[in-house]
């Protein structure tokens, strides 16, 4: 029996991107398709998604959709089943999906994710003929008040289906004035603490995890982090009490998309059985950002800079770096003062170290393929990809010991060289002196280069596709299938 999943995000690849959860809810649809699942993807309607549907049929029509007009139109994704929200009112502006051009969020972004979770609501609730779904999964405060408005407003007659909501990053969380409550066509009933009232306001993010059947994170020791009130954001209390319906599933990545051997972007393809071949990508590298060669290994960074990505520590330690023998080649973009800050270090160590501000697809690839290592030194990372992105390519990462990033890479202790598993180094906490000595101790494994091929090859053989992930999803909608019946 196919297993029939509305899956709601606010994007997707290959038609809108801002993170790391347009590539998972991207990569969904056909990582579970092997395992007995028909996903079909519900997107706003954006610019850039409108454009991408060659003939938009529309399926549904909302005369008044939280007061706008809106309709359902169909298409594909990747080959997949594809439901887009046409709703201009809503979606159809410039600037970015969740921001304007000047980079501020838009000021109705509550009703605008609210609307979209009250149409998806619909949709998974059996309200276009023709289009009935077994499960509802959905994706970060964008899409939560889906499963809210299935708990307290469903549709007449609408069938019941369990559910999933996936928090991909806990610290973005929709939490809105008390003042948005009346104007979400919510029963009164739900303006409660098992609701979506939170702190005296309203929690997006807060009401789906009320709401689920079950709860994932995008990594097994996210997963535990989160009831903590280190890293559960205000809500520790809400995860602990949701027991073991909470559990963790590390992302994948595309293998198709990032394969070192079959990658356009890159000046030489390689391989595990060809190794050699990849020091003519870390040249092109070094010339493309002005870098000197040296005996020393070539850092990456491809990150926003911010708090989060312990970019501040990694600033006061590039002196450091370099001092060692180490070269920096940074793409990155955020806060402005970090952004600064790293083009100060840049002229201070002329051809050590040299940033890119921005971001751009095709040389990130180049450098997971030049760099010799990648830094990750997050404080808190729901699973990460950059890392993954790393292993597959060679590139060792040397991570913080958090969430996805302990899940998905061995420390090259003592130990784990000997028996030939060590694929990265991870540090305990984002401080000087913990960064600092990762970066010393990576320096000093790099002229070993036995020891250092020995673990690239190590990481690239790791298996981080979705196989493993998209059955994980797939055994969990079951469970929860035969539960409601």
């Amino acid at each position: 029996m196919t297993i029939k999943v509305l899956s709601v995000a606010s994007e997707a690849v290959p038609l809108v991107k801002t993170g790391g959860l347009a590539d998972v809810a991207g990569a969904l649809p056909s990582a579970v398709a092997p395992h007995g699942v028909e996903m079909t993807t519900i997107l706003p309607g954006y610019p850039a998604v409108m454009k991408a549907l060659s003939r938009p049929r529309a399926v549904h029509a909302w005369d008044s959709l939280l007061g706008d007009k809106a309709r359902l139109v169909v298409g594909k994704i990747d080959g997949h089943p594809l439901l887009v929200l046409d709703a201009p009112a809503y979606f159809q502006r410039d600037g970015g999906p969740y921001v304007s051009g000047a980079g501020q969020d838009w000021g109705d972004n509550w009703r605008r994710f609210a609307a979209f979770g009250r149409a998806a609501a619909d949709v998974a609730a059996g309200a276009v003929k023709g289009r009935n779904f077994d499960l509802v999964h959905a994706h970060d405060w964008q899409a939560a008040m889906a499963l809210a408005y299935l708990r307290f407003a469903p549709p007449e007659g609408g069938r019941r289906v369990p559910s999933v909501m996936t928090i991909h990053n806990m610290a973005f969380q929709g939490f809105y004035g008390a003042d948005k409550f009346p104007a979400l066509a919510l029963p009164q009933e739900a303006w409660s603490m098992d609701g979506v009232e939170y702190h005296g306001g309203v929690g997006f993010l807060k009401a789906g995890l009320e709401a689920a059947s079950a709860i994932t994170t995008v990594s097994p020791t996210y997963a535990r982090e989160i009831r903590t009130a280190e890293f559960g954001m205000g809500l520790e209390g809400l995860i602990l009490s949701r027991g073991e319906r909470v559990s963790g599933i590390v992302n994948g990545i595309d293998s198709a998309q990032w394969s070192p051997e079959t990658d356009p972007s890159l000046a030489t393809r390689f391989g595990v059985r060809t190794l050699a071949k990849r020091v003519a990508n870390k040249r092109a590298l070094e010339a493309d950002f002005g870098l000197e060669s040296g005996d020393g290994p070539l850092f990456v960074v491809i990150s926003r800079l911010t708090w989060q990505k312990g970019m501040d520590v990694l600033l006061e330690v590039l002196d450091h770096m370099v001092g060692i023998g180490g070269r920096l080649a940074l793409l990155g973009s955020g806060d402005k003062a970090m952004e600064n800050g790293f083009h100060a270090a840049a002229m201070r160590h002329p051809g050590k170290i040299a940033v890119r501000t921005g971001y751009d697809e095709a040389l990130s690839h180049r450098m997971q393929a030049g760099g010799d290592a990648i830094l990750v030194p997050s404080r808190f990372e729901p699973c990460g990809l950059t890392q993954l992105y790393g292993l597959a390519y060679g590139c060792v990462p040397v991570v913080a010991r958090t969430g996805g990033l302990a899940d998905t890479v061995i420390d090259a202790n003592l130990a784990a060289i000997m028996v030939g598993v060590a694929t990265g180094v991870q540090f305990g906490g984002v401080t000087y002196s913990s960064l600092s000595d990762a970066i010393s101790r990576t320096v000093a494994i790099y002229a070993q280069q036995d020891t250092w091929r020995a673990i690239q090859r190590a990481g690239m053989k790791t298996d981080f596709s979705w196989s493993r992930s998209g059955k994980a999803y797939a055994d969990l909608y079951a469970r929860l299938i035969a539960e409601e019946q």
